[in-house]
């Protein structure tokens, strides 16, 4: 089977994993794990896929879910910060949390909530809960939201960040056909050093960058 390039750092990644579904590629410089552009999923696709997310703004179990991005925005920035939720899908619930806390935070998703208006500004944070596997060209992603960060700024974000002692053969999160972008800590690592963050941090699947 062929290389494909890695959508992170470009270096030759390897076939490693296929299902009746996908081929999926590793990368042995950065760790990432993809599918290359044959299995992008088309738009309409993709916007019927979100719609079925359980992420309702009064789902008490989804709220729980992205409880660790709205402590960490409580424990860092105040009501007077600009915040970002960039992929916000159907259901803003990060929003509506902060919101109900005083916060001024805007929703921005290219299906639901597509302001194109509002990615001209420049944020103090920008949260992306379960977004990050999704990109279809993560160095354009990365490289935008980076921009749209104000000085001391954060991007944080959720994922399921794969490890040693997952079995990828097994791993449900990969079954996503709109998750296409597997992260390792080293990917983590990568991104951060390419952009120029000056700092990361990994709390289980809550990872925050600052500049």
């Amino acid at each position: 089977m062929e290389n494909r390039q890695c959508p992170i750092c470009s270096n030759p990644a390897n076939a490693f994993h296929q299902d009746k579904n996908r081929r999926y590629y590793e990368c042995d410089q950065c760790f990432a794990r993809f599918c290359p552009p044959e299995y992008f999923p088309k738009s309409a696709y993709e916007k019927a896929r979100y719609e079925t997310h359980n992420n309702d703004v009064d789902n008490l179990g989804y709220q729980t879910f992205v409880r660790p991005i709205v402590e960490t925005v409580k424990q860092v920035f105040t009501a007077k910060d600009k915040g970002l939720d960039y992929g916000a899908g159907p259901g803003p619930v990060i929003s509506k949390l902060l919101r109900e806390l005083g916060y001024d935070i805007s929703v921005y998703d290219p299906f639901f909530h597509p302001d194109k208006e509002l990615l001209k500004k420049q944020f103090d944070y920008i949260v992306a809960c379960e977004v990050i596997e999704h990109f279809h060209y993560p160095l354009d992603e990365f490289q935008f939201l980076y921009n749209r960060l104000k000085p001391g700024g954060k991007i944080i974000c959720m994922t399921s960040i794969y490890h040693s002692k997952i079995d990828f053969k097994t791993w449900h999160y990969k079954n996503d056909k709109t998750h296409l972008l597997f992260y390792h800590e080293k990917t983590l690592e990568y991104i951060k050093h390419r952009f120029g963050f000056k700092h990361l941090e990994i709390q289980g699947n809550l990872i925050v960058f600052s500049v």
